[in-house]
């Protein structure tokens, strides 16, 4: 494909039909971690805690990703770069083996907090779009300040170990955490309890995950043709009635000009033709 800086048809091309111009959020930076998260502390459901307080042991469970938080701040002394901050927010469910051989299912949030720096570039254009309100009336939206958007990419993580420890133990980064969303605590079966008893459980969690950072572009891109489906609907039901009028209908062309915007202007219409031939034009 020849250097090109304007859309438009593309000359000496067997391959490319033309060139576009396309508004998407184009990746500036992007970041991928196996983090091994060690001693995360466990906040069990209320109906655990006397579970937790009984047992001489936890085992590893499972563990889901419920909810992502993410910030974006810009790095003062470095311009284009970005902080990203993530908290994860998991439900897991370990195994507490009390007096019986057969272990007992105890559930709890575990929180674990992320940063990465990535490169961003730099905006300083207002942004304005418009949007259909269905309770009100068209509106332009203002966007405060011109940031660019992090996207968190992360597969449920791998329980590695849990154990009990008692409170009396010194343990690093073991504090309580300050707010928990609504809709994470709905994801729960019960109030959950900051673990003041004197017994507390730290999971250690395997996550993998992908940062990046994304910005609204327009960009120049070639373009093969219109993605148009080769699978034609079918009926399954015998529905469709088997005369003329339907040999009729399966000689017409699929109109893509109906869905896809024309490239020039004018052109065959074999749809629009059919139809006032068949007597159907509305």
């Amino acid at each position: 494909m020849p250097d090109k800086t304007m859309p438009g048809p593309i000359k000496e091309s067997c391959d490319f039909r033309e060139a576009v111009c396309i508004h998407t959020k184009k990746i500036f930076d992007s970041c991928r971690d196996k983090d091994c998260i060690e001693d995360l502390r466990f906040y069990p459901c209320l109906y655990c805690q006397d579970i937790l307080n009984r047992a001489t042991s936890v085992k590893g469970g499972k563990a889901e990703l419920l909810y992502t938080y993410i910030n974006v701040e810009p790095v003062s002394f470095n311009r284009g770069f970005y902080t990203v901050d993530t908290r994860y927010f998991y439900r897991v469910t370990l195994n507490a083996y009390c007096t019986s051989p057969r272990p007992v299912e105890v559930e709890g949030l575990c929180v674990f907090d992320k940063r990465v720096i990535l490169f961003g570039s730099e905006g300083n254009a207002h942004i304005f779009s418009s949007h259909t309100r269905i309770d009100g009336l068209d509106r332009q939206q203002l966007e405060q300040s011109n940031m660019p958007i992090a996207v968190v990419e992360a597969v449920d993580p791998i329980v590695l170990d849990a154990k009990i420890v008692e409170r009396c133990q010194d343990r690093c980064c073991d504090c309580d955490i300050c707010e928990i969303p609504s809709c994470v605590c709905q994801c729960f079966n019960s109030d959950l309890t900051m673990g003041e008893d004197d017994r507390r459980v730290f999971v250690t969690l395997g996550q993998f995950s992908i940062v990046r950072l994304e910005r609204d572009s327009q960009l120049l891109v070639p373009v093969f043709d219109y993605c148009l489906p080769d699978k034609e609907c079918s009926c399954g039901c015998g529905c469709c009635p088997s005369e003329d009028p339907c040999e009729l209908f399966k000689s017409i062309n699929f109109p893509v000009s109906e869905f896809f915007p024309p490239n020039t202007v004018g052109g065959p219409r074999d749809y629009e033709d059919a139809r006032t031939c068949c007597g159907r034009k509305n």
